[in-house]
């Protein structure tokens, strides 16, 4: 018994190391250990008022609010973005839709400063129905533009990404401000400091663990995967992306299923928006300006296809969290903040470069086998 449970064991960690999750992990892994030995350690006052050197980057006071949280929206909404990639779609409005899904959620809930707050179900019911109502109408809207309207969902989404962002502006800016809560206003703190903000544990040296945004990722991976791989309609995403003639012909309803997945990838830009907004107590104009960047690059990073038809939730989250370790390894580094935006953008090339480079050798392969005559067939031609 020991012995097949140890040869099972070993099965699956050689069956990860060839996936490319394994790839991905490989990736962290060196990452870490790169950003831990590579950058000047920080010096810090100890006991007795002398100086000690810390680790730059393997700190609690840098992996908790500069990697992992930050990572955690970002992931949500790359995997509602490889929804729309796996379908063979893109969408780069979720930048957009995250800060009106914001605004939206600081909106309903500010409240004077000299006033008593609404009771918490009204609270806790207005902040995460509003956010992700908001990302789910957004979402809608993309996929009923693409389907109906048959144009390719790069200008539909280019489109809405301006109307979203601009529908945000002059709704913050009509109340004179571009900041919610307005002067005079504040949030509640049974949404901010007892909800997204929950602390969890706090070390001696004020350090504290606030797990909600990594909790709802977590909850988002789970959900996304029983989705994706354990029901009829998450396969039906995967027919859509590799073949959309032989899923149409298959009786597959193509237009329902690309409306389904832009409305997963609103949804998660909605929850996305109520994260930040309850995390941080306020949202502006700019929430989430530019993420739809960093979000495509961890769908595409995580192993997505750009061609359609493959993808998975783990992947995106793996590489956002591939993202945010570029991301804090250039200020662990002392670098100019432009060279995350260099860096990710040749990940992105890498990663599709890789992907098509993959396709086509797949392509020879399958090429190969049928142009081979099979083995043991007979001479098809007769002698008269």
């Amino acid at each position: 018994m020991a012995s097949d449970f140890i040869h099972g064991a070993l099965a699956r960690l050689n069956s990860l190391a060839r996936s490319q999750h394994g790839g991905l992990i490989g990736v962290i892994l060196l990452l870490g250990l790169v950003l831990t030995f590579v950058p000047a350690p920080v010096w810090v006052t100890g006991e007795g008022g002398q100086l000690a050197p810390i680790n730059n980057f393997l700190r609690l006071d840098n992996l908790l609010p500069n990697v992992a949280t930050p990572m955690s929206y970002i992931a949500i909404m790359a995997i509602g973005a490889t929804f729309v990639i796996i379908s063979g779609g893109i969408d780069i409005s979720v930048g957009s839709i995250m800060g009106l899904a914001a605004l939206g959620c600081a909106a309903v809930l500010e409240y004077p400063k000299d006033a008593d707050p609404a009771s918490a179900w009204v609270v806790m019911t207005l902040g995460v129905v509003v956010p992700v109502g908001i990302g789910l109408v957004c979402g809608l809207i993309n996929g009923v533009l693409v389907v109906s309207l048959r144009i390719h969902p790069f200008i539909v989404t280019l489109g809405t990404m301006s109307i979203f962002r601009g529908v945000a502006l002059v709704a913050v800016l009509a109340a004179g401000s571009a900041m919610m809560p307005l002067p005079g206003y504040k949030m509640p703190e049974v949404f901010t400091k007892h909800f997204m903000q929950f602390t969890a544990a706090s070390t001696s040296g004020g350090i504290q663990l606030q797990p909600m945004p990594m909790l709802i990722m977590l909850l988002c991976v789970v959900v996304a995967w029983l989705y994706l791989g354990r029901t009829a309609a998450g396969r039906q995403i995967y027919a859509v992306g590799g073949n959309e003639e032989a899923a149409r012909f298959s009786g597959i309803p193509v237009g329902r299923a690309k409306i389904r997945v832009y409305a997963a990838s609103g949804l998660s830009a909605g929850i996305a928006g109520m994260i930040a907004c309850g995390f941080y107590s306020a949202a502006s104009t700019n929430t989430a300006e530019g993420y739809e960047l960093m979000v495509i690059a961890a769908a595409v990073v995580g192993g997505a296809s750009l061609l359609g038809g493959r993808g998975t939730a783990l992947g995106a989250v793996l590489g956002a969290l591939v993202i945010k370790l570029i991301e804090n390894g250039i200020d662990v580094l002392h670098l100019s903040k432009e060279y995350s935006k260099i860096i990710i953008g040749v990940a992105i090339i890498v990663a599709v470069a890789i992907d098509r480079a993959s396709e086509d050798l797949r392509g020879e392969r399958l090429a190969r086998k049928t142009a081979r005559p099979s083995e043991g067939t007979p001479d098809t031609e007769t002698h008269q």
